[in-house]
């Protein structure tokens, strides 16, 4: 068994921060790859960053420089760092993790875990 359980949604205005976090447990531990997936209405779900177990990561590049993805690892959380937000970034905002990541860290049909999701809604 595992859990994934985000916190951190909110609505915010465009420039602003925000920093959502997603506590693992169970199953899911240190060894594990994690990241962060979003999708909005009538889209697709897309992967934004993903963080391996060697401390590797990727982003989207829509979010490239604005995001951070980051581990706690003695609390065994994950966090996503939003800066410079924009309309186009409001999404339900999921935690995922598997195994292992590499190169297909944005396919989410690898991902064995899955959080609820939260919300984060970005007005102009």
């Amino acid at each position: 068994q595992a859990q994934l359980m985000e916190t951190g949604g909110d609505s915010v205005q465009a420039q602003g921060s925000l920093t959502l976090s997603c506590a693992a447990s169970g199953r899911v531990d240190n060894s594990y790859c994690m990241s962060w997936f979003r999708q909005s209405p009538g889209k697709k779900r897309e992967a934004v960053a993903a963080i391996d177990t060697d401390g590797t990561t990727n982003y989207a590049d829509n979010v490239q420089g604005r995001f951070t993805i980051s581990k706690d690892k003695a609390k065994n959380t994950l966090y996503l760092q939003m800066n410079n937000l924009k309309p186009e970034d409001t999404a339900m905002y999921y935690c995922a993790a598997n195994f292992w990541c590499g190169s297909m860290w944005h396919e989410e049909l690898r991902y064995s875990y899955w959080g609820q999701g939260t919300q984060v809604t970005v007005s102009q």
